[in-house]
Protein backbone atom coordinates (compact mmCIF):
# COMPACT_ATOMS: atom_id res chain seq x y z
CA UNK A 1 0.00 0.00 0.00
CA UNK A 2 1.47 3.83 -0.94
CA UNK A 3 1.26 6.88 0.96
CA UNK A 4 -2.50 8.31 -0.79
CA UNK A 5 -4.04 4.28 0.15
CA UNK A 6 -2.49 4.33 3.47
CA UNK A 7 -4.27 8.46 4.18
CA UNK A 8 -7.13 7.04 2.98
CA UNK A 9 -7.20 4.12 4.55
CA UNK A 10 -6.88 5.36 7.87
CA UNK A 11 -8.89 7.83 7.55
CA UNK A 12 -11.76 5.64 6.19
CA UNK A 13 -11.26 3.13 9.34
CA UNK A 14 -11.21 6.12 12.01
CA UNK A 15 -15.13 7.24 10.30
CA UNK A 16 -13.42 10.40 9.77
CA UNK A 17 -14.65 12.80 6.28
CA UNK A 18 -12.34 14.73 4.55
CA UNK A 19 -14.21 17.64 5.31
CA UNK A 20 -12.93 16.96 8.95
CA UNK A 21 -9.41 15.89 7.98
CA UNK A 22 -9.61 19.23 5.65
CA UNK A 23 -10.17 21.34 8.59
CA UNK A 24 -8.26 19.85 11.07
CA UNK A 25 -5.35 20.38 8.78
CA UNK A 26 -6.59 23.72 7.61
CA UNK A 27 -6.18 22.99 4.30
CA UNK A 28 -9.14 22.99 1.33
CA UNK A 29 -10.87 19.89 1.29
CA UNK A 30 -9.37 19.47 -2.66
CA UNK A 31 -5.76 19.54 -1.33
CA UNK A 32 -6.59 16.17 0.86
CA UNK A 33 -7.88 14.77 -1.86
CA UNK A 34 -5.48 15.36 -3.98
CA UNK A 35 -3.41 13.60 -1.08
CA UNK A 36 -5.59 10.75 -1.37
CA UNK A 37 -5.36 10.20 -4.96
CA UNK A 38 -1.84 10.58 -5.36
CA UNK A 39 -1.96 13.78 -7.40
CA UNK A 40 0.21 15.63 -4.37
CA UNK A 41 2.50 15.07 -1.89
CA UNK A 42 1.93 16.50 1.47
CA UNK A 43 5.01 18.28 2.79
CA UNK A 44 6.42 16.69 6.31
CA UNK A 45 4.98 18.86 8.36
CA UNK A 46 0.93 17.86 7.10
CA UNK A 47 2.31 14.42 7.23
CA UNK A 48 3.09 14.44 11.12
CA UNK A 49 -0.23 16.26 11.47
CA UNK A 50 -1.67 13.53 9.84
CA UNK A 51 -0.24 10.56 11.62
CA UNK A 52 -0.88 12.25 14.51
CA UNK A 53 -4.78 12.72 14.07
CA UNK A 54 -4.88 8.80 12.40
CA UNK A 55 -2.40 8.04 15.76
CA UNK A 56 -0.12 6.26 13.61
CA UNK A 57 3.66 6.78 13.04
CA UNK A 58 4.91 8.75 9.67
CA UNK A 59 6.69 5.88 8.86
CA UNK A 60 3.52 3.36 8.68
CA UNK A 61 2.20 6.49 6.73
CA UNK A 62 5.03 5.98 4.56
CA UNK A 63 5.12 2.44 3.78
CA UNK A 64 8.34 1.98 6.06
CA UNK A 65 6.57 0.17 8.82
CA UNK A 66 4.58 -3.14 8.55
CA UNK A 67 2.49 -2.18 11.94
CA UNK A 68 0.66 1.38 12.32
CA UNK A 69 2.79 2.30 15.51
CA UNK A 70 5.87 0.54 14.92
CA UNK A 71 9.22 2.66 13.68
CA UNK A 72 11.55 0.70 11.00
CA UNK A 73 13.88 0.13 13.88
CA UNK A 74 11.03 -1.84 15.79
CA UNK A 75 9.71 -3.55 12.28
CA UNK A 76 13.45 -4.57 11.69
CA UNK A 77 14.11 -5.99 15.21
CA UNK A 78 11.25 -8.17 15.05
CA UNK A 79 12.10 -9.30 11.46
CA UNK A 80 15.61 -10.23 12.96
CA UNK A 81 14.43 -11.88 15.93
CA UNK A 82 11.35 -13.65 13.36
CA UNK A 83 14.02 -15.00 11.13
CA UNK A 84 16.01 -16.27 14.01
CA UNK A 85 13.25 -18.42 15.47
CA UNK A 86 12.72 -19.71 12.06
CA UNK A 87 16.15 -20.95 11.49
CA UNK A 88 15.74 -22.89 15.02
CA UNK A 89 12.04 -23.75 13.73
CA UNK A 90 13.43 -25.67 10.58
CA UNK A 91 15.66 -27.14 12.35
CA UNK A 92 13.18 -29.69 13.81
CA UNK A 93 11.53 -32.43 12.48
CA UNK A 94 7.95 -32.49 11.60
CA UNK A 95 7.09 -34.29 14.50
CA UNK A 96 8.69 -31.79 16.77
CA UNK A 97 7.33 -28.98 14.55
CA UNK A 98 4.35 -29.91 15.75
CA UNK A 99 4.96 -30.58 19.12
CA UNK A 100 6.80 -26.92 19.51
CA UNK A 101 3.36 -25.76 17.90
CA UNK A 102 1.39 -27.49 20.55
CA UNK A 103 3.54 -26.58 23.87
CA UNK A 104 3.48 -22.78 22.63
CA UNK A 105 -0.51 -23.13 22.10
CA UNK A 106 -0.95 -24.82 25.19
CA UNK A 107 1.19 -21.58 27.05
CA UNK A 108 -1.06 -19.17 25.59
CA UNK A 109 -3.93 -20.85 26.67
CA UNK A 110 -2.26 -21.16 30.49
CA UNK A 111 -1.39 -17.33 29.74
CA UNK A 112 -5.20 -16.47 29.40
CA UNK A 113 -7.15 -17.85 32.01
CA UNK A 114 -6.37 -15.87 35.55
Amino acid sequence: MNLNERLKACREKNGYTQTFISEKLDVNKATLSSYESGRRKPDYETLTKLADIYEVSVDYLLGRAIHEKLTVKESEEIGKETNEWMKLINQLSEENKELFKSTIQSFISKNKTP
